[in-house]
């Protein structure tokens, strides 16, 4: 058990459903097999789902060390203690928001120690944590900045499909503005430097989405193709990476689907984000590649509509941390070369 990759697990908003799935996740034996979790987060948030949730109780902890080592016993590290008032399923406040946020930033300062091997991030409210204080867009933003890392992408990935963002949340008209050679070439290098370290992976093989129905038609729906996304395939393949593309997207999941590459970079959101939860709406897992720290996260959101009912489902936070441990893990095997 001692040589388990410690997993730091956040809460997200205690308004959310984050608590309840943080619960369930951790009454599945099989998480203690992968790895040694730990709960950052509100033991008064916990506490009532632990009390409904059959072989399992909750446990504080003032240290990570020998947390997470007793299937059926969750660990929890006190971030907050929030009068049991302000926590109403589906009724997001300020004090949980900033509990939400703190959650995050002391997992982070943790695995930059190396206390904890790899964070897991619950879901958390974009518009909560601006209304607490912080003008991040998002985790992965906050992540960057907590990290010291200038630059970072997202990436989505299941067992049959990842796919790797170059835009991420802006407005679909903005997309092609925003669009650089500099940007795809270094998500190009992000991606494959990620699916090196943390997928394991010694040779892989990233394909890149056009953006332009028909990659552009030569020019006749588009010229973000010839102009700006194949000189950055074309870069990335001088660097020695096997990159390929751009392809139409509404072919190319298909292939990527069915094993020809390892990766798909999209120029959009919902470019990548469709077919991703096509095949992995409950298990998904989110990456953010380029941090010094392991970080997976689930990928949908606090669920307000549901949270407290009991009915939320843990699946991509299980899948959220088997990730985390298995890229732990090929990060460990790597670290004596690097060191080297």
């Amino acid at each position: 058990m001692a040589t388990l990759p410690r997993i730091g697990i956040t809460m997200g908003d205690p308004a959310g459903i984050g608590p309840e799935i943080a619960v369930k996740a951790l009454s599945d034996r099989e998480i203690y097999r992968a790895c040694r979790p730990l709960v950052l987060g509100d033991p008064n948030a916990l506490t009532p789902f632990c009390e409904t949730t059959p072989d399992i109780v909750l446990s504080e902890v003032e240290s990570a060390e020998g947390a997470g080592e007793r299937p059926g016993v969750l660990d929890v590290f006190s971030v907050s203690r929030l009068d049991p008032v302000l926590l109403r399923p589906g009724r997001p406040s300020l004090e949980g928001g900033k509990s939400m946020v703190s959650c995050v930033t002391r997992a982070v300062d943790l695995a930059l120690e190396r206390t904890l091997d790899a964070v897991v991030t619950g879901p958390i409210s974009k518009v909560l944590m601006r209304r607490a204080g912080y003008t991040f867009e998002g985790h992965t933003e906050l992540l960057a900045h907590r990290t010291g890392v200038e630059h970072v992408a997202m990436m989505l990935a299941g067992e049959r499909l990842r796919v790797v963002l170059v835009t991420i949340h802006c407005a679909l008209r903005e997309v092609s503005d925003l669009l650089t050679e500099e940007k795809i070439h270094r998500t190009l290098s992000l991606a494959d430097r990620g699916l090196r370290l943390d997928f394991g992976l010694a040779s892989p093989r990233i394909a890149v989405a056009a953006l332009n129905p028909h990659a552009g038609e030569q020019g006749l729906f588009g010229r973000e193709e010839t102009e700006i996304i194949a000189p950055a395939v074309h870069r990335a393949r001088k660097d020695g990476l096997d990159a390929n593309g751009p392809f139409p997207a509404d072919t190319l999941f298909h292939a990527a689907e069915s094993g020809q590459y390892d990766a798909v970079v999209c120029m959009y959101h919902d470019q990548g984000l469709i077919p991703l939860k096509l095949l992995h709406f409950a298990d998904g897992v989110n990456v953010t590649l380029g941090l010094p720290i392991v970080r997976t996260s689930v990928d949908h959101g606090t669920a307000y509509d549901i949270a407290g009912r009991g009915i939320a489902d843990p699946s991509s936070l299980k899948a959220a941390i088997h990730m985390a441990a298995e890229m732990a893990e090929n990060r460990r095997k790597l670290r004596p070369l690097e060191s080297s």
